[in-house]
């Protein structure tokens, strides 16, 4: 059995962790237009949800939020919204 309770939040889980590892990239592991790309790329599927997909992934990444006792990865799921479009 799945530890995700939906395939929404199992996406919303690879989503954040691919964003945030490409955020924390240096040059030395990244190339920063690459990573610049992959975030792009990331705002631009949020951008084009519909406001129903918007709201799931919202709610997705608030609930998320609240779980996390990581205090960095905390800060990023707060931040993930407004960085990723989804606070517009």
């Amino acid at each position: 059995m799945s530890q995700y309770p939906s395939l929404t939040r199992a996406l919303a889980e690879a989503l954040v962790d691919l964003a945030g590892i490409v955020e924390s990239a240096d040059g030395d592991h990244m190339d920063q237009d690459d990573a610049v790309k992959a975030l792009e790329g990331v705002a631009a599927v949020v951008g084009r949800l519909s406001d129903s997909q918007r709201e799931e992934l919202q709610q997705v990444i608030e609930s998320m939020t609240e779980a996390e006792t990581d205090p960095g990865r905390h800060e990023f799921l707060e931040a993930f919204p407004d960085g990723f479009g989804l606070g517009e």
